[in-house]
């Protein structure tokens, strides 16, 4: 017990915001960062400008939550391109956190510092959750101005509490992949290992599985006799096993920040929708009482995901 107070002395995370002003300095100046910027940039003007074309036809609520969730052909929505690009974002943020030290025999070098393992790597990891924060709430200043400014009128308290909530959901979304290539960092020592996996990874839950949600619910509980419980059985178990992907969490945070009038987010029955008060917008507090567990499911899943590369960081073997 002495020897290992003798060899760890003082906070474990001593040095923790020395790593993180110099990770985000080296993110923010980065070619790859610079050109992702550039393209959320080019997208957010091109699909504000399509949805204020769309919206000056009448007046409407919620003027400025449109503004992020209107589509016109042949461009989907700002939030569709979010739920594309924040994934990809963080991946690049975080593919070579770990990988690219040790390839550039630097680690050693680095925890020969009175720096811990337990401050590079929480250090490494808010670096890039506070650069994508930094990208997505400068975007967001953007679209509201540029929504002031060709709309005349200034958004509402609620808008800009609901819009707010949403920067917080898109900031946790990207949270989840973050983490995930950062587990992936540590696992694989080649940088294109380890974005290859978290890509695939990306792109499974993204595209296959809600395919492979809907075939799991009707193995596991199939409709034998076409009674109403046994479909509303189904339809449950399916959006359950869909609500494992960070995708699907994600999209129903915003569906009810972004949509006031959304009231529920699982299946209903007739006689709930009759009993609803249908059109009518539902307060910010409501709304955030229907999405508080998909909130809460994105933040404990980025929370695992780290947990789970700390444990494999402290395990493995630094060599000078």
């Amino acid at each position: 017990m002495v020897r290992a107070r003798e060899t760890r002395e003082g906070s474990p995370w001593r040095g923790l915001w020395v790593v993180v002003a110099k990770e985000m300095a080296d993110h923010l100046t980065s070619a790859r960062m610079r050109f992702l910027e550039f393209l959320m940039v080019l997208i957010a003007l091109g699909t504000i400008y399509m949805a204020i074309q769309n919206l000056r036809a009448g007046e409407e609520h919620f003027l400025f939550l449109k503004l992020l969730t209107t589509a016109q052909e042949p461009m989907p929505a700002f939030v569709g391109f979010l739920g594309f690009l924040v994934p990809l974002i963080a991946i690049a943020l975080g593919f070579d956190a770990v990988n690219g030290e040790f390839n550039r025999r630097t680690l050693p070098r680095i925890l020969a510092q009175p720096i811990y393992r337990d401050a590079l790597l929480l250090g490494k990891f808010l670096a890039g959750l506070f650069t994508l924060a930094l990208v997505l709430t400068a975007i967001w200043l953007l679209i509201v101005g540029m929504g002031v400014f060709r709309l005349g009128v200034p958004p509402e308290g609620e808008e800009v509490a609901r819009s707010l909530w949403f920067l917080l959901a898109t900031v946790a979304f990207g949270g989840v992949w973050l983490a995930l290539s950062l587990v992936f960092s540590i696992l694989f020592r080649a940088p294109a290992t380890a974005a290859l996996a978290s890509i695939s990874l990306w792109l499974f839950l993204t595209v296959f599985w809600g395919i492979v949600a809907g075939m799991l619910a009707q193995v596991l509980s199939p409709v034998q006799f076409g009674f109403p419980q046994e479909i509303l059985s189904q339809a449950n178990l399916e959006l359950t096993l869909a609500r494992l992907s960070p995708n699907t969490l994600y999209a129903e945070s915003v569906l009810a920040l972004l949509q006031p009038a959304v009231r529920a987010l699982n299946p209903i029955l007739p006689i709930q929708l009759h009993q609803a008060i249908l059109g009518t917008p539902l307060p910010l507090g409501q709304s955030l009482l229907l999405v508080w567990p998909q909130l809460t499911g994105l933040v404990a899943a980025t929370i695992l995901l780290f947990a789970l590369g700390y444990v494999l960081f402290q395990r493995q073997e630094i060599r000078a």
